[in-house]
């Protein structure tokens, strides 16, 4: 781990590209000789997962007895070994007495790597070829001598050589870091020692995962979530997971997910490996160290020809923020049932947090007449989900990076000619619960200083609330993005006005879809967009009202939100309301068992004690004779073997009644499941029109 921190320091100390210094989109780690991953960074996971793939293809490419110490490889093709094109991995073979004994590996997004548009996402591209350069394994480095023709031929097929070259350098150097300490380890302790010392974390690591996999209840748990807009047409597409946990091991099945998108919106293998690192790694390995015995336990499955393991040449350029996040999403939420369901988990319970990663990439020329580029790194600053014992955090992040990073404001307009009117918490997005999803972010900028620059933006989550909730919680919002076009921002400017809402400004206001792509951007011409909250977790009027009075105070939720959302009445003076509360929620509960349908099973009576608490206002609780699904008030729903949603009232709800910043593509709907007895939420699903009802907790 020291090491693996070092190589971290040594490559954003060296490389000065805005994407490592400041929004640290990159990956550091070490591995066996056979490429076996033995200790990584804890940067962007899901970078990691293909790391193994791409060692293991340069042995082919380069058979052991060609590898020399001090060459250094390059590759980045997403079908054999990145999650797309724009993460360069840098490979380094480390040696100790002339014998191989592990390797080094990086990886760093790059703003720009070729392709058909600026910054390598092409969101028209029909094949991988328009995406930019693809290199299986190339050799930068021969024997501590630099291939200055390999070099510069690399560094050409981007538009910004000059970041690229930066972050190859830096890669470099945290190369020869690993090369000089896993030698000087291996000087005082022996190479025999060291490498029984990185198996037996990697075996150590696989024993606590088995440990603590073969405490959870056996069964199967699944989870879905979709993205809108494929680059070409707004077509709807779904990531389906069926975790089967056995014994100490699990079954990641994800083969009944879309068919592959004709748009750059694909995963490949590669990718979908990078997406279980992602969401596995935090979620059952948050006190284990993370390398390979991890994965150890896991088999994954994917279909050919879908959109998470799709066939070449399929275009997959956006992979890394569309179908390999939400692959992510979909896991994390299947796997918070399965700790829901094991009793001492509880506080590991999460709803879905940063749901989508909207994409916002600046370039052209600047004011200096310097060609320049940014990926900004602020759509990162979504909302967490909620816990079962605390409210997500506001702006958590990516789940998948564990130490994120944002740019200020001040170092993105020093770095780029723009303007920010405004950065900040945006209300009412964090998703209601019993424990609230964490709020997210708002930007809105202009261009500055320039005639004009260009702007690549594309997201998913504009038409699906991503960020689910959890055990009757309801999603966090969903994104937005609009543009205001020849404002009078210069006029506000120069009679010594500062405005930060759009709403200040006159211009021509248009509201933008999920994939606008490659867009003219002038000054006045102002951008502004809104993330998603996270997920919250339980009903949203069992919060406590104090709680949702200290939200309104801070500014999280609108006074709107906190009476038709929570049921929360508060005086002038912001103090909660106890009596038109509990009239507001009393009447809110009618109105769903009232407007959702009869339970298609019924039954009477009322289960044995509280029973054992799953999460929310669901538990295991002893009726007619065995162990069932109930609710806190007491209504059984389903035995332990059946599926709980069959005992409660559902149907279809208005996403008005559960957020505001909450729009669904044509192709989805929402479905409230509530308990027929007191009308608790027990959950709010996000799915298909005419799809059948998913059974999310299957246990055998």
């Amino acid at each position: 781990m020291a090491i693996t921190e070092e190589q971290r320091i040594a490559f954003q100390s060296i490389s000065g590209s805005p994407v490592v210094t400041e929004a640290s989109d990159y990956y550091t780690g070490l591995f066996l000789a056979d490429g076996t991953i033995a200790t990584m960074g804890y940067k962007v996971a899901t970078q990691g997962g293909p790391m193994t793939l791409a060692i293991k293809m340069l042995m082919d490419l380069f058979p052991p007895e060609q590898l020399k110490s001090g060459d250094i490889y390059l590759a980045n093709d997403p079908y054999r070994a990145a999650v797309h094109q724009n993460d360069i991995q840098v490979l380094q073979p480390l040696f100790h007495e002339g014998t191989l004994v592990a390797w080094a590996g990086f990886g760093a997004h790059e703003v720009d790597v070729g392709g058909m548009d600026f910054a390598s996402w092409c969101p028209k591209a029909k094949d991988v070829y328009q995406e930019g350069f693809r290199i299986a394994g190339l050799k930068l480095i021969d024997a501590g001598e630099v291939r200055e023709d390999v070099w510069q031929f690399v560094l050409s097929l981007s538009r910004l050589p000059h970041l690229l070259d930066l972050d190859l350098r830096g890669m470099v150097a945290a190369g020869n870091i690993s090369q000089r300490r896993v030698g000087e380890l291996m000087e005082r302790y022996g190479a025999g020692v060291v490498e029984a010392a990185m198996n037996r974390m990697i075996e150590y690591s696989e024993q606590k995962l088995r440990e603590r996999l073969a405490a959870m209840p056996d069964g199967i748990f699944r989870a879905v979530d979709f993205l809108e807009h494929d680059g070409h047409s707004d077509r709807l597409y779904r990531v389906c997971i069926a975790i089967t946990k056995k014994r100490d091991s699990m079954v990641l099945d994800f083969s009944e997910s879309s068919d592959q998108a004709p748009g750059f919106v694909n995963a490949t293998k590669a990718g979908l490996r990078g997406a279980v690192v992602g969401g596995l790694f935090p979620s059952l390995g948050y006190d284990i160290p993370w390398n390979e015995g991890l994965l150890r336990p896991v088999t994954i499955v994917s279909r050919p020809g879908s959109i998470c393991d799709a066939r070449f040449p399929a275009p997959v350029g956006a992979a890394t923020v569309e179908a390999v996040w939400i692959a992510k999403n979909a896991l994390t939420a299947a796997l918070a049932k399965l700790k829901a369901c094991t009793p001492g988990m509880d506080a590991e319970v999460q709803a879905v947090s940063a749901g989508t990663m909207s994409t916002v990439n600046l370039g052209g020329t600047d004011q200096y007449g310097q060609r320049y580029g940014i990926h900004l790194m602020d759509p990162m600053m979504n909302g967490f989900g909620a816990y079962t014992e605390s409210d997500g955090y506001d702006l958590g992040g990516s789940y998948s990076t564990t130490i994120p990073n944002v740019a200020n404001v001040e170092s993105n307009e020093f770095l780029s000619p723009m303007l920010y009117l405004h950065r900040r918490i945006e209300p009412d997005t964090g998703g209601a619960g019993a424990r609230r999803g964490g709020m997210a972010a708002s930007m809105a900028f202009t261009a500055h200083g320039v005639a004009k620059t260009e702007a690549l933006i594309m997201t998913h989550g504009m038409e699906v609330p991503n960020s689910i909730g959890i055990l009757g919680g309801y999603p966090g919002s969903c994104v937005r993005q609009r543009i205001i076009r020849g404002s009078d921002l210069a006029q506000h400017h120069r009679e010594g006005r500062m405005p930060v809402e759009v709403s200040e400004l006159k211009g021509d206001l248009e509201e933008m879809g999920p994939k606008p792509g490659l867009i003219d951007l002038h000054p006045g011409d102002v951008f502004e967009t809104s993330w998603q909250g996270g997920g919250g977790l339980g009903d949203p009027l069992d919060r406590q009202p104090g709680s949702v009075a200290a939200d309104c105070d801070a500014g999280h939720y609108s006074r709107r939100f906190a009476e038709q959302i929570f049921g929360v009445a508060l005086s002038p003076d912001g103090s909660v309301d106890e009596a038109a509360t509990r009239s507001r929620r009393d009447a809110l509960r009618r109105e769903r068992l009232a407007g959702l349908a009869e339970p298609r099973n019924i039954y009477h009576g009322s289960v044995e004690g509280t029973g054992e608490s799953i999460g929310g206002r669901l538990r295991f609780a002893q009726y007619r004779g065995g162990r069932w699904f109930a609710c806190q008030c007491g209504q059984p729903l389903a035995p332990r073997s059946g599926n709980w949603r069959d005992g409660a009232r559902s149907g279809q709800i208005s996403p008005d009644a559960v957020g505001f910043h909450l729009r669904l593509h044509p192709e989805l709907e929402l479905r409230q499941f509530v308990c027929p007895g007191c009308g608790g939420s027990l959950s709010v699903d996000v799915a298909e029109k005419g799809a059948p009802d998913i059974q999310d907790i299957e246990l055998i």
